[in-house]
């Protein structure tokens, strides 16, 4: 900010040839990133399209019990392990400092994923591959998920929740036949 006006008549200047230059690669540049972004979006399968819901905590709540238990087949540490049906839904609620469930999925099938909060912002990342969203209570998030590599993968809560925000641990576990929930003690 200069502490004295522009001298009077500054705007109808003309602009020197290498300005003229600077501008017009400028602005050719932001037009085609502005449709790189949406070619991306449409064929680079980097953003996820997402369809998002209005719900209450209660009703995701009782959604989510109601999934955990037609679909439990075990309890780990006191939380019940869950394995959905191939291109199910899958219900997970995250509240202070916990996820509903630990989830076992079959390699290679899609699953249909709600996820919502109960009380709180939280963040769902799922770690290693480092997959981030944003929960929010009130709106039920619905994300299509295909996992391709079997392993156990953590789901961690990237927004801060409280003071057990540390502890705000989850599981996904991928498989490729039940023959291998025994290696997880399932």
């Amino acid at each position: 900010m200069s502490l004295e006006a522009p001298p009077s008549g500054w705007i109808h200047k003309k602009i020197a040839r290498d300005e003229k230059g600077w501008i017009i690669a400028a602005t050719v540049v932001c037009i085609a990133m502005f449709f790189w972004m949406i070619l991306w979006h449409v064929y680079g399968k980097q953003n996820p399209s997402s369809v998002t819901y209005y719900t209450t905590p209660e009703e995701f709540t009782t959604l989510t019990n109601s999934f955990i238990e037609q679909n439990q087949i075990g309890e780990d540490n006191g939380i019940p392990v869950v394995m959905p049906k191939p291109e199910s839904d899958v219900f997970l609620l995250a509240q202070m400092w916990r996820w509903s469930s630990v989830i076992v999925l079959k390699k290679d099938e899609w699953y249909k994923f709600h996820i919502s909060s109960k009380d709180v912002m939280h963040g769902f990342s799922v770690q290693p591959i480092n997959m981030n969203f944003m929960v929010f209570p009130n709106y039920d998030y619905v994300l299509d998920f295909k996992p391709n590599k079997t392993g156990e993968y953590m789901v961690v809560c990237n927004e801060f929740c409280g003071i057990g925000h540390h502890l705000m641990i989850g599981k996904i576990v991928v498989i490729e036949d039940e023959s291998e929930l025994a290696n997880y003690g399932y």
